[in-house]
């Protein structure tokens, strides 16, 4: 039995090889737990209505380049959609974003491999509204920031499957009829993915 649960314990935090070392790339994609279709109905008196149907998806591409090891700077760029409809009204705000941002991956000798990272950017939010069949859309563009954590265990030498938690912010302020108006959007996900470690040296060695 003893010897079972070690092998098990091995197979899960068994040494990891992963590629985080200065000259290395990471790919990653990432997409929100919330992706989500909810939609309500009310009977009353045997009549059925319909209520709110809220659709939500979010996905997050990026790549990171090791500046030393354990250390990647790169890009994350950031997709969100969100539609809310109810009774014939519909209201969809899509969102898009690209930030600098910097990870750290406190890797070990172990395959579960805990990260942090930040980043900071631009932010476009799209917001479209249909009510009684007349439709309006505005556009706001602003700062943003994000910080994230999370875990990333390396299935393979090269491929990790990512669990994650990340709180952005977009800010921005406009002016109406001489009014300042300040918006601030704060969000929080849990998230889940994947990352593909390239190893620099390999690719050369491959030419």
């Amino acid at each position: 039995m003893k010897k079972l649960l070690l092998a098990g314990a091995i197979a899960f935090f068994g040494l990891s090889n992963a590629q985080m070392t200065k000259g290395d790339w990471v790919i990653s994609g990432n997409t929100g737990i919330g992706f989500n279709n909810m939609e309500t109905k009310t009977k009353v008196n045997g009549q059925t209505f319909d209520g709110t149907k809220v659709s939500t998806f979010a996905v997050t591409p990026s790549v990171g380049y090791f500046v030393i090891d354990k250390l990647a700077v790169g890009i994350d760029l950031g997709f969100t959609s969100v539609t809310t409809k109810d009774n014939g009204d519909k209201n969809t705000v899509s969102s898009f974003s690209v930030m600098p941002t910097a990870t750290y991956y406190f890797a070990n000798n172990s395959k579960v491999v805990p990260f942090l990272g930040a980043g900071i950017g631009y932010a476009s939010s799209k917001t479209k509204e249909t009510i009684s069949g007349t439709s309006t859309d505005f556009t706001a563009d602003g700062l943003a920031w994000k910080v994230k954590g999370g875990v990333t265990y390396m299935a393979t030498q090269s491929l990790g499957i990512n669990l994650g938690v990340s709180f952005d912010q977009f800010s921005n302020k406009e002016t109406y009829f001489g009014t300042e108006f300040k918006n601030k959007v704060n969000t929080f996900g849990v998230n889940v993915g994947f990352s593909y470690f390239i190893k620099a040296k390999a690719q050369k060695s491959d030419k």
